[in-house]
């Protein structure tokens, strides 16, 4: 697939390393030749110096042969993905996608607008970030989890305290748990820097990040293995209050007791003020300061959330909230290198806008059968919803006797009003939407069965 990138941003960079193994041809172009020099540093891209909205740069850049145009450029060149994603499919490229920092523009009535100028999807990191943080409020023992058909199949995935009933047993113990049969399917355990994709004799350790695909009815009694009690959460501080934190104060106060911001700059506390009202606390401060968290009484609310412009404040201020008691902590960690230092330091969730950003886009280079796919934090792996062809590969069989892929496992099925979880001998059917989780490496091999 021929794959043109505006903008060697963050989000664009990870995007081309991540999309450069499934082995895309790839071309970014950006205004910046430091930007771009870093790029060939690192990865066997096509880089072109220019401006995204040049006409005569686009066509150079051979738009009118790309099956997929992404315009990522910073957050505040917005209007530069926008008119670039609308040329470029103008010129021929045959899905166009654009990153966005107005929420104005995902209204289902803006939208439109923008895909009658040829946009195929808008998205907004921080949107998404956000969104991700409300739901893990919600579920507040998990440390990710991600919904199909409507949340009746769902991903869980949570960490083993060392009172985890599970530690030390083996997935036929786990199995053996008064739960009904099939009612859930762990999918893979992430150990440090490895992903399992587990077998009956697997044995689980204590911090194991297990990731499980359960029907709806069965989640409450599966987190139980965790070891952790739910929190109703009520009482949430904030630090950072850039679109993030802004977007999380906003839709979690409907339900909060008491939401707390701190910012470090006064003029945008004074904006968040204005904009929040009364529903929330704006308080000027440097959560990089221990002390100050102490102050403001942040060891009495029920979860504390960082999102500031750098991972390592928003680790170290989790960190000292979890010492003062806060039950539940999770921080935006953009460096993917500290993913696993913030886990291993106990920070129930960690957020990563690249990464959230990166599933979305992922998307459009599969099949047009791929629902939903995700990439997740903790894991190098994905987690892929299909929706299966009449003829497809993988009806031919029942599962065990597909030879599906060692570094894959189908979760569940969704089958109109049925929710099932697989086994070796169900049979996959026509139309059926499938919850598939894959590493890196068998990702392209899966794709073949859904073909």
């Amino acid at each position: 697939m021929k794959i043109v990138i505006a903008g060697a941003g963050e989000v664009g960079c990870h995007l081309a390393k991540m999309l450069s193994e499934g082995y895309h041809d790839i071309t970014i172009i950006d205004s910046d030749e430091s930007r771009l020099a870093t790029v060939s540093e690192t990865m066997d891209v096509l880089t072109i110096l220019g401006s995204p909205t040049s006409v005569e740069v686009l066509r150079g850049a051979a738009v009118d042969k790309a099956d997929l145009f992404v315009a990522v450029c910073p957050a505040k060149e917005q209007d530069v993905n926008l008119v670039s994603a609308a040329i470029a499919k103008k010129l021929g490229a045959r899905k166009v996608t654009a990153r966005i920092n107005n929420e104005e523009y995902l209204s289902n009535d803006n939208r439109l607008i923008f895909k009658d100028l040829g946009i195929d999807l808008l998205f907004c990191p921080e949107r998404i970030a956000a969104s991700e943080i409300t739901g893990l409020l919600h579920q507040s023992e998990m440390s990710e989890f991600m919904d199909f058909a409507r949340g009746r199949l769902q991903l869980i995935s949570f960490k083993l305290s060392e009172n985890s009933p599970l530690v030390d047993k083996s997935m036929k113990d786990m199995y053996d748990y008064p739960l009904e049969s099939p009612s859930f399917r762990i999918v893979a355990i992430a150990r440090g820097d490895e992903t399992i994709i587990p077998k009956k004799s697997t044995l689980f350790k204590a911090f194991d990040l297990i990731f499980i695909i359960a029907r709806q009815d069965a989640v409450g009694k599966i987190t139980a293995f965790s070891g952790r009690q739910d929190i109703d959460i009520r009482r949430l501080v904030i630090l950072g209050g850039g679109r993030i934190g802004e977007i999380v104060a906003r839709e979690f106060s409907k339900e909060a007791e008491f939401i707390k911001i701190i910012e470090l700059n006064k003029a945008r506390c004074a904006v968040l003020a204005e904009r929040l009202g009364d529903k929330v606390l704006v308080v000027n401060g440097d959560g990089r300061n221990s002390d100050f968290l102490y102050e403001e009484d942040v060891r009495t609310c029920d979860a504390f959330v960082a999102v500031t412009s750098s991972s390592e404040t928003n680790i170290m201020a989790c960190v000292a909230a979890r010492k003062m008691g806060v039950p539940k902590t999770i921080a935006e960690v953009e460096n993917l290198e500290y993913i696993s230092l913030a886990e291993e330091m106990g920070i129930d969730s960690v957020i990563n806008k690249k990464l959230t950003t990166a599933g979305r886009i992922f998307r459009f280079t599969l099949s047009d059968k791929v629902r939903t796919i995700k990439c997740l934090n903790g894991s190098d792996a994905d987690v892929i919803e299909y929706i299966v062809n009449p003829d497809s590969p993988i009806t031919k069989a029942p599962i065990r006797d597909l030879n599906f892929p060692d570094g894959a496992v189908i979760g569940g099925i969704v089958r109109g009003s049925e929710t099932i979880i697989a086994v070796g001998d169900t049979l996959i059917k026509p139309y059926d939407r499938v919850a598939v989780f894959a590493l890196p490496d068998a990702v392209k091999k899966v794709e073949k069965f859904f073909t």
